[in-house]
């Protein structure tokens, strides 16, 4: 089912809007409409927002298909360059855990970093994930 759209970074109030006057509510719904290259210029010319802006949008909501990635771990994901399923199922989960971990220790993102089976967990979900974005 996804997350509700609103809890996805970088939503504005306006897009919102339109996205529920379409029937969008969650995150599973919009990675449907915004799957593919044509469908994020379609889709950047109705919200009248940049398609880096929608690809940036379906990038979060992609990642928030990886249960245990949300919020704040969302972010540190993306600070150490992971903004995709396709990439986070490409990471040695060890490294992106010591990635995460020194990243957390400078910037104090969180409470707490994921542990190691967090992160491993977050890569063997991405493994088994089908790739629903297109570029």
């Amino acid at each position: 089912m996804g997350i509700s759209i609103n809890q996805l970074k970088g939503m504005t109030r306006k897009v919102e809007m339109i996205l529920l006057e379409r029937g969008v509510k969650n995150s599973d719904q919009f990675l449907e409409l915004i799957a593919s290259p044509s469908q994020r210029k379609e889709m950047s010319r109705h919200l009248e927002v940049s398609e880096c802006e929608v690809l940036e949008l379906a990038n979060r909501a992609d990642l928030s298909r990886v249960k245990g990635v949300a919020g704040i771990y969302s972010d540190l994901l993306e600070q150490t360059g992971v903004d995709t399923v396709k990439e986070l199922a490409t990471r040695n989960a060890d490294n992106l855990h010591a990635s995460i971990v020194d990243l957390n220790r400078k910037k104090g993102l969180a409470k707490r970093a994921p542990s190691i089976g967090m992160v491993k967990s977050w890569v063997d979900q991405a493994k088994q994930l089908p790739k629903l974005l297109t570029y």
